[in-house]
């Protein structure tokens, strides 16, 4: 520490260009440019302190500025805020939510349940900011799937104030390796599956699951959450059971669980599902398609049961939600199924086609999907072998970013090849699902996966507007189809 350790600041920033006089700056390591950069931009406009991993060097023969050396900024932004909000997550029943499949169905759900329940909740995730205490229901775009720690405590602060009695997270591995939830106190702690992704990130599985288990495993200095619930039908989530000392609730649809269904049925209308839990059988009703959230239903009932919610304000919640961009339904009248879904794993994807199966017992499944640049290269033949289960695959890009758009279907061709699927090569996304609305015949299934709710296609250059929902609308109407609104019955 140098400098004045009693000095008063006015608030905490880590964007520089957000600073005002009085303010504390955290210079933050990013995986492309170094906040420490910005460190002369946040003294001239007023920074009473800064706090990096750096020394100051020769700035403090310019600047009457405190500074803070640590060794772990993201570490130390996120306890400040913690602090500087006054602990908001120890004043509402915090559900984190983590995962490879599934998070942003299942916290959608518990979300519309506590809503339900009068509690006002506060909604975090991959499709956005949702609150629905003070003034009503309110939407913020969010750049990540868990904000940074200073805007969430801020958040939940904000939803603490304003009323709320619980907040809804999905707790992604790099929030959880990058401290953003650090000094959250989670009621609940919900692990929907382990399977691969972000191995750009973590390098191997072993790191990317030991790195979601700290949401029940680590305090992340606070105390573990009161309650766990994990998915037995997956083997790494029961192996959970034994490390915690939370206490557990089980859902699975294959295994012995504590929230089990006792019959269930799959329709292009939704879910109809009756379920044994330990406050006794539920009749579950949802407009959400495919056999995979069978799964996702029973976690979002298992969640809500630690939280006393009753059982039929759980079946009122449920009913209600549509999740943006999760084999959402596209109806222009056309006589076959198109289906716009988030699927980018290979186990996602496996889970949609199953799905889509299982409504399409009498025609063929036409797939649209591509693999995003600068992630896991070795994720895409995966994904082209899991992709092979379709009767045609329109391969096309998705989010390149700054990779070459052919070397990354290159990449997916090798597992095409190797199951011996049957495929069409189409570089343009909108070209390639005009070319698979255009194939379907009636009875057919269309799935155009990998984006789900994003309105944008991310290239080398920048990011331009492009949202597959309203792409297939667009064609659907190009190829004379006219809306009836209703969804085509198939089983």
């Amino acid at each position: 520490m140098v400098g004045d350790a009693g000095r008063q600041i006015n608030s905490i920033r880590y964007d520089s260009r957000r600073v005002v006089k009085g303010d504390v700056f955290f210079a933050i390591p990013g995986s492309k440019v170094d906040g420490s950069k910005f460190i002369p931009e946040a003294l001239e406009r007023g920074a009473a302190a800064i706090v990096s991993e750096s020394g100051p060097g020769d700035l403090l023969q310019v600047h009457s500025v405190s500074w803070v050396q640590i060794p772990d900024a993201r570490l130390a932004l996120a306890l400040a805020a913690n602090s500087f909000y006054d602990y908001p997550s120890k004043g509402i029943k915090l559900i984190g939510i983590t995962g490879t499949n599934g998070k942003t169905t299942v916290a959608f759900l518990v979300a519309s349940i506590l809503n339900e329940a009068g509690w006002k909740p506060a909604l975090f995730g991959t499709v956005g900011y949702w609150q629905t205490y003070g003034v009503g229901e309110v939407q913020k775009a969010v750049p990540n799937t868990t904000p940074e720690s200073l805007d969430l405590q801020r958040m939940l602060r904000e939803a603490a104030n304003g009323g709320a009695k619980g907040a809804v997270m999905e707790v992604s591995s790099h929030s959880l390796a990058m401290h953003r939830v650090t000094g959250c106190q989670f009621h609940t702690a919900v692990f929907t599956n382990f399977g691969r992704d972000h191995l750009d990130f973590h390098k191997d599985l072993d790191s990317y699951q030991a790195t979601k288990e700290k949401l029940l495993l680590q305090s992340q200095f606070g105390t573990v959450p009161k309650f766990g619930v994990l998915n037995a039908d997956d083997a790494r989530c029961v192996a959970l059971k034994a490390k915690t000392e939370s206490r557990i609730i089980t859902f699975g649809v294959e295994s012995r669980a504590d929230v089990t269904p006792n019959k269930w049925k799959a329709t292009a209308k939704g879910l109809d599902i009756t379920a044994a839990t330990p406050s006794g059988n539920i009749e579950l009703h949802s407009k959400l398609v495919g056999r995979h959230n069978i799964s996702n239903l029973l976690a979002a009932t298992a969640t809500a049961l630690t939280l006393d919610i009753p059982l039929a304000v759980i079946q009122r919640g449920i009913l209600a939600v549509q999740v943006p961009g999760r084999m959402e339904s596209i109806q222009e009248g056309q006589p076959f199924s198109v289906f716009v879904d988030y699927a980018h794993t290979d186990d996602a994807l496996r889970n949609l086609i199953a799905s889509s199966r299982q409504l399409t017992p009498d025609g063929r499944i036409l797939l649209v999907f591509g693999c995003g640049g600068d992630r896991d290269r070795y994720k895409r033949p995966l994904m082209g072998i899991a992709a092979g289960q379709c009767d045609h695959i329109f391969l096309t890009s998705d989010n390149p970013r700054s990779e070459d758009p052919i070397q990354i279907l290159n990449d997916v061709m090798v597992g095409l090849q190797k199951v011996g699927a049957n495929y069409t090569v189409e570089p343009n996304r909108g070209q390639a699902i005009y070319l698979a609305l255009q194939a379907a015949h009636p009875a057919d299934t269309v799935l155009i996966a990998g984006k789900g709710h994003e309105i944008f296609q991310i290239l080398r250059d920048g990011s331009v507007p492009f949202d597959d929902r309203e792409t297939a609308r667009r064609i659907l109407h190009e190829l004379g189809f006219q809306s009836s609104g209703e969804p085509n019955e198939k089983d």
